[in-house]
């Protein structure tokens, strides 16, 4: 057990008018399990590539355990190696029996280390590297969103077996993974970064606490500054009208004698006094204020306008099969999309969810059976892929036949600054590509929005937002979302795919 503490750490990418991180200073225990939340864009994923020693930085991290990385990447040319010979290049000081006794804690046999790495499905990936990764010692591992594209059981087979470990900061969107796998939270917030014990429904009830106190306090100093505004400018007017009667009197109505020129002076000293006390008092409020509201994490309300299908059956696909080739990856598939369904399509990697939303769109032809599209059906489709978001955003909402202001604003509510949105969409973070694809399709107006799995890299609080945009708006939908508690909420039907 060894502290990792990070003291006036300063940092920002060349060419960028603001820093990422302006003298953060926190410090964490190297035995913890450490769940990391924030929106996207924050820089969670550029605080571990610092901790990493990636990059140059202002302040100092001291530690004195090795920082090691998930996800591995692995070069192209090393995909049709085995996995042992993949790993061994990764991880060159590796222990094989301690592997091997990590794999056997993930409910893996040892023969997929001499497997082809091409092979392994992605929850099989992730599986194996994290064996090596806790397998090593005097580590603390960064494990960056390890459950992204991963189906449910890929994903229950991670939760099962990080329960279990220690040491480790886990960069994960799901609020029932980081309730299973965590004992402190690393929040960075939209000014401070702050550490806290418990999981993180806990952090959650006490951040929505501490939001309605601050917004409490702020309404009730707002009112004292306008307040002392109002009454130092009245004792400012009566200040100022006793200090002229120091100098000046009317020989008509007032008296000139010494005393009560000394009472006149005596009352404007006080009247001036009360003023200053006033406006320091004031001064102070203001300095509270300012101190209030900085981490308010404000769920805008999304809307979405869907259009009304005039027919009650939108999809029906009727006992369809799809292969490539050869290979058949679903086979006698039968559901339909009414007016009113919001309809999940679950189901292990692999099963073809995929496939079957491309069957929708018309890009693949079932070999058996058939779907049927009813005529006039307006589709918005939201894909896995970011890769091919190019230039701005404004060019990109043109081409896609979306008002530029309208999906400008949008993501002003999923929490884009503007300077953001004057950037290039290829230096956006994954969770903010994401984003860009998920605005411009609320944008559309359509009698059916399709979305393959629109959670990956997205953060928190905008997970909260679509969902209750989601259930209030009720579209028709088909979903595919690997998030088990997400798509319960929202879906009234679901189709389950297994294995051929």
């Amino acid at each position: 057990m060894s502290l990792i503490k990070v003291s006036n750490l300063t940092f920002g990418y060349d060419g960028s008018s603001d820093n990422v991180f302006d003298n953060v200073s926190f410090q964490i225990d190297s035995a913890w399990k450490l769940g990391f939340i924030g929106r996207n864009g924050k820089g969670k994923t550029t605080l571990l590539n610092l901790l990493m020693g990636k990059y140059e930085y202002g302040g100092s991290i001291e530690s004195s355990v090795d920082f090691k990385y998930f996800p591995v990447e692995v070069q192209k040319n090393m995909w049709k190696s085995n996995v042992i010979d993949v790993m061994e290049r990764e991880f060159p000081d590796y222990e094989l029996w301690k592997v091997v006794m990590e794999l056997n804690l993930l409910d893996m046999e040892a023969d997929i280390l001499y497997r082809r790495y091409e092979t392994l499905s992605l929850g099989e990936r992730t599986r194996v590297m994290l064996a090596y990764l806790f397998s090593s010692d005097n580590s603390f591992l960064l494990l960056d969103e390890p459950t992204n594209h991963l189906d449910i059981e890929a994903r229950e087979a991670v939760k099962k077996y990080l329960k279990e470990k220690k040491g480790f900061i886990l960069v994960s969107h799901e609020k029932d993974f980081l309730d299973d796998c965590v004992n402190h939270i690393l929040s960075l917030n939209r000014s401070t970064i702050t550490v806290t014990k418990g999981n993180f429904s806990l952090w959650w009830e006490n951040k929505k606490r501490q939001d309605i106190y601050e917004i409490g306090q702020n309404e009730r100093l707002k009112k004292d500054i306008k307040r002392l505004e109002e009454a130092s400018a009245r004792t400012r007017q009566w200040a100022d009208k006793a200090e002229s009667r120091k100098i000046g009197y009317n020989p008509v109505s007032e008296d000139r004698s010494i005393g009560t020129r000394s009472y006149i002076g005596e009352k404007s000293r006080r009247m001036q006094q009360q003023r200053k006390n006033m406006e320091r008092r004031q001064q102070r409020h203001i300095g509270e204020k300012r101190e209030l509201l900085k981490d308010i994490e404000e769920n805008k309300e999304l809307k979405l306008f869907p259009l009304k299908y005039h027919k009650e059956i939108l999809v029906n696909v009727n006992k369809a099969s799809i292969a490539y080739g050869d290979r058949r990856v679903c086979g006698n598939i039968s559901f339909t999309v009414n007016n009113g369904d919001i309809v999940l399509l679950r189901g292990g990697n692999g099963s073809g969810k995929s496939s079957i939303i491309k069957m929708i769109l018309g890009e693949v032809r079932p070999v058996a059976g058939n779907c049927t599209v009813s005529s006039g059906v307006k589709i918005s489709y939201v894909p896995q892929d970011t890769s091919f978001l190019k230039g701005g955003v404004g060019e990109y909402a043109q081409k896609q036949g979306v008002e530029v202001s309208l999906i400008m604003n949008l993501l002003r509510q999923l929490d884009f600054s503007r300077e953001q949105l004057g950037k290039n969409m290829e230096d956006y973070s994954q969770g903010q590509k994401k984003k860009v694809l998920l605005a411009a399709s609320l944008c559309s107006r359509a009698h059916l929005y399709i979305w393959d799995e629109p959670l990956n890299y997205i953060d928190i609080f905008s997970r909260i937002q679509l969902q209750e945009l989601i259930k209030k708006y009720k579209p028709n939908m088909i979903l595919v979302e690997h998030d088990k508690s997400f798509g319960d909420n929202v879906s009234n039907k679901i189709v389950s795919l297994g294995a051929l």
